[in-house]
């Protein structure tokens, strides 16, 4: 920005300090590759548990930076705003890595811009910076900027890096003058303009620099690159009118209406053909009903607005914790009931455990606490005082339980010992929690026996295999494969894990539903558990445990769910049924409510879930579309024409479809029967969108190829023990999918194609004499899974 023959001193500056920018990317860089080799080392050798770090340091009270300075003159965005002659302020603060955060350390300087990075594969890079409290949707910025088919992700952290040499949580407008190429477009909250004076992150996150946002915006268009201005709502406003406004102001003035004209409230007859399909659209648009994401465009968005919108969950202020709403608690209440009742045939009975695990006894068994160290939640603190020893919070029982089984177990007599508890875990879980999937806190059931032998305890881990294949795929409609775990994915600590897996269509991903293991004697032998056999020996047990978690809930969701919510499978439906009533001039609510309270009492009567929707600040139409989110099997419409003719309109969820019955003791009959055909029908659309694509691959070069198709691949494999050569095909397959995808992550998934082995089922495929492993060449053993 400077001429040498005008301002010599000047220029000698700018030089000087664009020469010593370079060199401290070039020793950034270096770091950061060591910074990796290091974490790399630190991940092989995993510590044992330990208790948490000591308190974060205080916040630093605010600072100002000198433009004087040696520090501002090595950074190349402020020397390039000081060139442009821009009025500025510099402070210094402790480093937020969030705006939220970057508000409690120096939100006395006034108004502070929040910046994303995002990535779309058909539209390219965008820098957008708005408002720190602006509602920055992703789906609505991308329509503002007319942007067709878009679906606008967060951009990975190497693309910071590479188009904009900032890391992730120090992104500031300012870092678009690194982008050279003109690579990324930049987007600015035209409410910004307002403010006297904005700040944002100088490519460091411990400095923040005010300027008028007019000279902000001088500053982006001195880079070459064109300032896109939108203007951005605050966040929650749109969602607090949406909320209040369509549904029960809208139902009110509608009865108020009613009542004016006939004395009893009522409701036009139901539309027919284009008009009722356009009515019932409004509807769920006004009632916020309506999902905003497709399910086959943008899966994960589509996950969290349908698990949402559909009543299962509400978001809690601690990250990774979620509330479970009724209409979820009640599935999983459901597949209690079920298990429960087939835990007393197995002799297997209920109990609770304490949740806290003393630090030297979850440190007892080295192998298992160092799988689980990552995850262990510790409690430090009683009030204001430190605990003698930090007590963790169980991640699982193990620990917990097996102190008391050697106070129990002492002769053959005293076995098998088989215990269930159902109870809440903590796994501090920090990369992307998503709801029922990937918590930090979830409920679960957790089974834990002791068996004189080794037989005994195997038959009790395929009992509970059993079981689990029983809640996916007759409770949930959700086909299973079942197997062994090879010894790189077995449980910690553990002699065998077997497995039901899981695939979720959408995604072409498959999902691990639920495990059970053999302990062995490793358990009994660490805390001592031993007893006499019959002939009198010391003896050491064989130990088991299993357990299924609320992820069933979040599978089920992803595996029928559609782009109007969710499909709920008859079995764990909280309402299998619901009466919705359609009332006219002619007929009244007084008048069909009698007729649809017989209807729900002889429905529940042969044994259905039945609920009257009788609300009468509601419309049809939103009724309909409230009850096609939660997924009910089925709706009943009960009209004027129905109460005339003593029948009704069965509307079906599943695949849409509708008929109108008669309402005689045929109906119950009929609907209890339908239940089963809707449960079989939807278990079989399920396993055929499976076993579609489920594959054989023997040779390497058609492994990923599969696998970017989506599907799961039977390979044969040179045995389970060979971990190392497992962990070569993940890398491999990895390297593979990014060079063939252009070096871009999959947005479906954290990885884009990394091969990993589900299980090895039981139901094994012939395997020819002398068949070669796909990958190492050595004799095959056996077919494994991967997905």
């Amino acid at each position: 920005g400077e001429v040498k023959g005008e301002n010599v001193v000047r220029w000698y500056n700018t030089v000087a300090s664009m020469v010593k920018y370079e060199l401290i990317v070039e020793k950034k860089k270096e770091a950061k590759k060591e910074e990796k080799k290091a974490d790399k080392k630190a991940e092989t050798a995993a510590a044992p548990a330990a208790a948490p770090a000591a308190p974060a340091a205080a916040v630093a009270p605010l600072g100002t930076l000198s433009p004087d300075s040696d520090e501002y003159k090595s950074n190349v965005l402020l020397t390039h705003l000081t060139s442009l002659s821009i009025t500025s302020t510099t402070s210094t603060h402790t480093a937020a890595f969030t705006s939220d955060e970057l508000q409690q350390y120096a939100g006395s300087l006034g108004q502070h811009c929040k910046n994303i990075f995002l990535k779309d594969k058909k539209h390219g890079l965008f820098l957008v910076t708005a408002a720190h409290d602006a509602d920055t949707n992703t789906k609505a910025l991308a329509k503002s900027l007319g942007l067709t088919g878009a679906n606008m992700r967060m951009a990975p952290e190497d693309l910071l890096g590479k188009h904009l040499d900032v890391k992730k949580g120090s992104v500031g407008p300012m870092c678009i003058h690194s982008d050279k190429d003109n690579t990324v477009k930049f987007v600015f909250d035209s409410t910004l303009l307002t403010c006297d004076k904005i700040f944002s992150h100088p490519g460091r996150n411990d400095w923040s620099t005010g300027m008028a946002p007019t000279d902000l915006v001088k500053f982006v268009e001195s880079t070459g690159h064109e300032v896109t201005q939108i203007e951005f709502g605050k966040k929650g406003e749109a969602t607090q009118k949406k909320e209040v406004k369509p549904a029960e102001e809208k139902g009110k003035k509608e009865g108020k209406q009613q009542k004016q004209k006939g004395g009893k409230q009522q409701q036009e007859p139901k539309k027919k053909g284009e008009s009722q399909k356009k009515a019932k659209k409004e509807d769920a648009a006004n009632t916020l009903l309506a999902l905003q994401y497709k399910k086959k465009e943008a899966f994960a968005e589509w996950y969290s607005d349908v698990i949402v919108l559909s009543e299962m969950i509400h978001y809690y202020n601690i990250s990774g914790c979620y509330i479970l709403r009724p209409w979820s608690f009640k599935v999983w209440e459901k597949i209690q009931r079920w298990f429960d009742s087939k835990m007393g045939p197995l002799g297997v009975e209920p109990a609770y455990f304490p949740m806290f695990i003393s630090k030297s006894r979850l440190e007892k068994e080295k192998d298992h606490v160092e799988g689980f160290a990552p995850e262990v939640a510790w409690v430090t603190k009683s009030g204001d005082g430190d605990l003698a020893e930090p007590i963790a919070i169980r991640p699982t029982s193990e620990t917990i339980m097996y102190p008391a089984f050697k106070d129990w177990i002492s002769s053959h007599r005293d076995l098998p010992l088989k215990l269930n508890q159902w109870s809440n875990v903590v796994r501090w879980e920090f990369k992307n929690p998503t709801p029922f999937l990937r918590t930090r806190e979830f409920l679960w059931q957790e089974g834990h026996t002791a068996h004189a032998t080794y037989e005994e305890a195997n038959e009790m881990v395929m009992a509970a295999l059993e079981l689990y294949r029983g809640v996916y795929e007759d409770l949930l409609a959700i086909p299973v494969i079942r197997g062994y775990k090879t010894e790189k994915e077995r449980f910690a600590g553990g002699y065998m894990t077997t497995t039901c897996e899981a695939y979720v269509p959408t995604s072409g991903r498959a999902i691990q539903g639920a495990t059970s293991h053999n302990l062995g004697q490793n358990f009994g032998k660490m805390f001592e558990i031993s007893f006499q056999d019959k002939n009198g020996k010391p003896a050491i047990p064989w130990q088991t445990s299993w357990g299924i978690t609320t992820r069933t809930i979040g599978v089920m969701v992803m595996v029928h769910g559609d782009d109007q919510g969710l499909v709920m499978p008859p079995a764990v439906s909280p309402v299998q049924i619901v009466i919705v009533p359609i009332v006219s001039k002619k007929v009244s609510y007084e008048t069909l409510s009698p007729y649809c309270e017989d209807m729900k009492n002889k429905l529940e009567a042969a044994g259905l879930r039945v609920q009257y929707d009788d609300r009468t600040i509601y419309n049809p139409g939103w009724k309909f579309n409230h009850w096609e989110q939660k997924g009910v099997p089925v709706r009943i419409e009960v009209g004027p024409r129905d109460f005339d003719n003593k029948a009704c309109r069965v509307c079906y969820r599943y695949n849409g479809e509708k008929e109108d019955k008669s309402f005689d003791s045929s109906l119950a009959p009929f609907l209890s029967s339908k239940m089963e055909s809707i449960q079989k029908s939807m278990f079989e659309k399920v396993k055929k969108e499976r076993d579609d694509h489920l594959v054989k691959v023997t040779e390497w070069k058609d492994f990923t190829p599969n696998l970017e198709k989506g599907n799961l691949i039977l390979t044969p494999w040179c045995g389970p023990e060979f971990q190392e050569e497992e962990e070569q095909v993940k890398e491999k397959s990895k390297a593979e999918g990014l060079e063939r995808s252009g070096g871009e992550e999959d947005e479906r998934c954290a990885v884009s194609v990394a091969g990993k082995t589900l299980c090895i089922p039981f139901e094994q495929p012939d395997l020819e004499e002398g068949t070669k492993c796909f990958y190492t060449g050595k004799v095959a053993k056996c077919w494994v899974l991967w997905g």
